[in-house]
């Protein structure tokens, strides 16, 4: 009897405590099998301020017949944006030529809501822009149906919503664990910066520095992701993953207290992750 009673309790011993997160919101699941690691607040509904372009990236990437190095004309209509909502910036300048690949990472490092606008630009229908920024919204929602998501709504290609711009930590985790399926964005999401060679209206070309927004990448043992997020609904906001000796860890936290918070939020999490 003693020596079983020893077993369970070196068992129990064994078994990593879960952790303590400030943000109100929290999911780890392993990328692998699917299955849940850890909630908190799992499916409540919050606003997710810039993780929302991870689902504007996964939009793009689900493009048929997708060239990723076409270019896209900065419009002036992006850059004041930018400054009507004091908005996050991957500073594109007006009649330069970005490809699709550049403002895809314009998009997922310095979190550039100008770089959202001009894809949702891009890559929605309709013969005014307002028509094709409402009709990359749908086939944001779309995706999000399709991946059989009940908790998830957007109605902004950036995360500057309008009052119904919600998902949860379950269903923004599930989204990028899919998006996460591609390579390119996967290659995006892991670059801690990046200079890119920009074609100018002149023809000419100046060379564009972006910075990861995401620090764990570098600071975090297998970090390969994924996407910051803040706002003063959204509180501060990571959706993060990470890959140790084969195994991938991928979640989110929603709503914590600050920079360094949702980062110390991430980083316990994916402790416990690995442990599980």
């Amino acid at each position: 009897m003693l020596t079983s009673g020893a077993v369970t309790t070196s068992a129990q011993a064994a078994a990593p405590v879960k952790p303590t997160i400030a943000a109100k919101g929290g999911f780890v699941m392993n990328n692998g099998t699917g299955s849940t690691l850890f909630t908190k607040a799992a499916d409540t509904r919050r606003s997710t301020g810039s993780t929302t372009k991870i689902m504007t990236a996964k939009v793009v990437l689900a493009q048929s017949h997708l060239n990723l190095d076409s270019k896209v004309t900065v419009q002036k209509a992006y850059s004041d944006y930018i400054v009507r909502n004091n908005a996050s910036s991957a500073r594109l300048i007006v009649g330069d030529k970005p490809t699709v690949r550049q403002l895809l990472y314009g998009l997922m490092l310095p979190s550039g809501c100008d770089a959202a606008y001009a894809l949702a630009d891009k890559f929605g229908s309709g013969s005014t822009r307002s028509a094709r920024v409402k009709s990359f919204i749908g086939k944001m929602n779309a995706e999000a149906k399709k991946l059989n998501l009940k908790n998830t709504h957007f109605d902004s290609f950036d995360g500057i919503g309008n009052g119904s711009n919600y998902s949860t930590p379950r269903d923004l985790t599930k989204i990028a664990s899919s998006a996460m399926k591609n390579s390119t964005f996967r290659a995006v999401v892991k670059t801690k910066s990046t200079k890119r060679k920009v074609t100018t209206k002149s023809g000419g070309y100046r060379y564009m520095t972006w910075t990861n927004t995401n620090t764990l990448l570098g600071s975090y043992s297998g970090a390969i992701g994924v996407k910051t997020g803040s706002g003063p609904e959204a509180g501060y906001c990571l959706v993060f993953a990470a890959t140790r000796s084969g195994k991938t860890v991928i979640g989110t936290v929603l709503k914590s207290s600050s920079v360094s918070a949702r980062t110390s939020d991430a980083k316990k999490l994916m402790d416990y992750g690995f442990k599980r």
